[in-house]
């Protein structure tokens, strides 16, 4: 199979500090693909390597099939990328900017310009100095600018950073339509939660290294929500339950159900166990939190 994004041991040192270590990643296309870390995990510094912005110390990368390498031309025209903070002639207005940057990628119809702006909700903005714009304005301009030309593949470090939360959905739906068109993209964050709603994968990179490798299975088992139950007898509430039909497992001292029906209407569960005279003690809607499991291993990993 040719992945879009494909690396090798990508390892990349600064003197005698290790920035990132033996980092190899296989992202298929039309992949949305979250690579999380806290700050100074290396999530930019790899970002960085597979644009060829710097080379590597040690590994191999490609690019939509293309081996990066001194010499190297790259896809760059088939990829759009925004790097930590959005760049911008400041003296220059929004639609300027963005012109340029549509005659730097060769394109001939000034209209997408206009489109581009309007995607990104800043057409308003398109007479305004980018230098006066506010840190959200600024970062929909940079965002303009990467996906002014229709790449294929998306490679953006942090496309929250500045957005208010209306605009973190704006940009949330974006990526998720441009993902269902089968544009990849390839996105790093601190921010866990907003990740987790957007992303197909996962990747956790801690110290230079990546620790974990979440695919959709995994995902969803962690967005899974299932009602917890306890009861004083739990095996003649699991029997009740069983024989009402519904997908009881038993969990210890608990009972979990992940019936739609049984999360939609828990009242329905605990008036069941009641009239059995089997009381429930505890009943919740519980879900598996990627944010503990993610500070766990950021936390514990040497």
């Amino acid at each position: 199979m040719d992945y879009v994004i494909e690396t090798s041991n990508l390892s990349k040192l600064y003197g005698d500090v290790q920035a990132v270590k033996d980092v190899s990643l296989q992202v298929k296309q039309g992949e949305i693909f979250g690579f999380l870390g806290l700050n100074g995990a290396g999530k930019t510094t790899t970002i960085r390597m597979l644009l060829g912005m710097i080379r590597p110390s040690e590994g191999n990368v490609k690019v939509l099939g293309q081996a990066l390498g001194p010499g190297g031309r790259g896809p760059w025209a088939q990829v759009g990328h925004l790097v930590e903070s959005p760049s911008a002639y400041p003296e220059l207005t929004v639609k300027e900017n963005l012109d340029i940057a549509r005659r730097l990628y060769g394109l001939k119809n000034p209209k997408a310009v206009d489109d581009v702006m309007e995607k990104l909700s800043i057409a308003s903005y398109s007479r305004r100095k980018a230098g006066t714009l506010s840190m959200g304005n600024l970062q929909r301009l940079g965002l303009a600018r990467a996906m002014i030309h229709n790449p294929s593949l998306l490679i953006l470090d942090e496309p929250a950073n500045g957005l208010d939360p209306a605009g973190v959905v704006e940009i949330r739906e974006l990526l998720e339509v441009l993902a269902k068109n089968g544009v990849t993209v390839f996105m790093s964050s601190h921010i866990l939660t907003e990740v987790d709603r957007l992303a197909t994968r996962i990747g956790i990179i801690h110290r230079g290294q990546m620790i974990e490798d979440l695919d959709t299975e995994k995902l969803n088992k962690f967005r899974e929500r299932q009602l917890e139950i306890k009861v004083r007898d739990v095996a003649k509430a699991h029997s009740l339950l069983t024989r009402a039909n519904y997908s009881a497992t038993m969990n210890g001292d608990s009972i979990l159900i992940s019936d739609t029906h049984a999360l939609e209407t828990p009242d329905e569960i605990a008036r069941l166990l009641v009239n059995a005279d089997t009381p429930p003690t505890h009943l919740a809607i519980r879900q598996q939190n990627l944010e503990e499991h993610f500070m766990k291993l950021t936390g514990n990993t040497k």
